[in-house]
């Protein structure tokens, strides 16, 4: 393990203050104006809006899971939680906190004409969509896909109405859903390219600070590229700290349902988790989160979560690549992953 190369947490205040992380990624800057495109998903049972950009100002209004809000601005607020400072302004007017709510957009596709032999992977580029058992029957819902995730789509069909669906099979069970075809997007095979091909495998390393929740990518020992991550933590159930030392990735997928006996969060039902970069035997990863925008802090059974685009960087960076034909791809030589414990 290379210390000497890391960021230390005076180089990383010195960065922030100077605005060079920029450099590394924009998941840093939450303080850039948001287009009016942009919305909001309620991601928690229910969130509070606020007068101010402070958990202590008055409450001035209620929203429920999975609302949709637009908003207008992202802001830094109140001190508390420190970890986590960055609020929304809702078009009604207020402002809620961003750990609890998703930024979304909604953006329909056109209907691809044909699919390759082997189907060809998709992302949700909408709120949310409800993915049927059946597609002429909308009530039958088997499960809710939330946007960014990735889901793998078999086949287009049409139901009877003429609507046109993508049909999904699910990847932990083997079953097939139907998905309105207007809220997938099917991902270029140019887009999933391996990112920096001419940088060895040896000269590229991640480094994840549980001290200061983030992950950091290494190209001959300079950082390229950096996130806010939420690793693994301490429950009233158990010890969930991810693993210190030194990893392989030996396992990646584009898309994962995680559910009971994965690691991304204990107990939940998690369809299309995207971009997942596995670096234990035990299943833990990195990956994309979309049941929380909470990132600063040790909140999940080991995983690192992150926030997708995030995740989809290391995804297409790490080895082994995974080409955009395949659903998966093992090695037992991939890019080194560096846990630094809490000091």
């Amino acid at each position: 393990m290379q210390k000497s190369s890391s960021i230390s947490r005076r180089d990383f205040i010195k960065l922030s203050g100077m605005g060079l992380l920029g450099i590394f990624s924009t998941h840093l800057s939450p303080l850039k104006q948001l287009s009016d495109q942009q919305q909001g998903r309620v991601i928690y049972e229910n969130i509070s809006v606020y007068k101010k950009p402070s958990f202590e100002s008055e409450r001035v209004r209620l929203y429920w899971k999975d609302m949709i809000v637009p908003i207008t601005k992202a802001t830094i607020g109140d001190k508390e939680p420190s970890y986590n400072r960055v609020w929304y302004r809702i078009s009604s007017g207020g402002y809620a906190h961003s750990g609890g709510i998703q930024p979304v957009r909604t953006l329909p596709n056109p209907v691809v004409e044909a699919l390759p032999s082997e189907g060809a992977l998709a992302e949700v580029t909408v709120p949310f969509t409800d993915a049927l058992w059946n597609a002429n029957l909308p009530s039958r819902v088997a499960y809710r896909f939330y946007y960014e995730t990735t889901h793998w789509v078999n086949a287009i069909t049409h139901a009877s109405d003429g609507r046109a669906f993508y049909e999904i099979k699910e990847d932990k069970w083997d079953l097939i859903y139907y998905v309105p075809a207007a809220h997938l997007r099917i991902i270029p095979r140019e887009e999933l390219a391996m990112l920096s091909p001419h940088v060895p495998s040896f000269a590229k390393r991640i480094e994840i600070r549980t001290d200061l929740q983030l992950v950091i990518a290494y190209e001959w020992n300079r950082p390229v590229f950096v996130s806010k991550a939420a690793t693994g933590a301490v429950f009233s159930t158990g010890h969930y700290s991810t693993p210190p030392g030194r990893h392989i990735v030996n396992y990646k997928r584009p898309s994962r349902h995680m559910a009971a006996g994965n690691l991304a969060y204990n107990g939940y039902d998690l369809p299309g988790v995207p971009w997942t970069t596995y670096f234990t035997e035990k299943g833990v990863a990195l990956h994309g989160t979309y049941w929380h925008n909470d990132f600063g802090k040790p909140r999940s059974h080991g995983c690192i979560n992150l926030p997708s685009r995030a995740s989809k960087w290391f995804y297409l960076w790490t080895n082994p690549h995974v080409p955009p034909e395949k659903q998966w791809a093992y090695e037992e030589s991939g890019t080194a992953i560096d846990v630094l414990p809490v000091p």
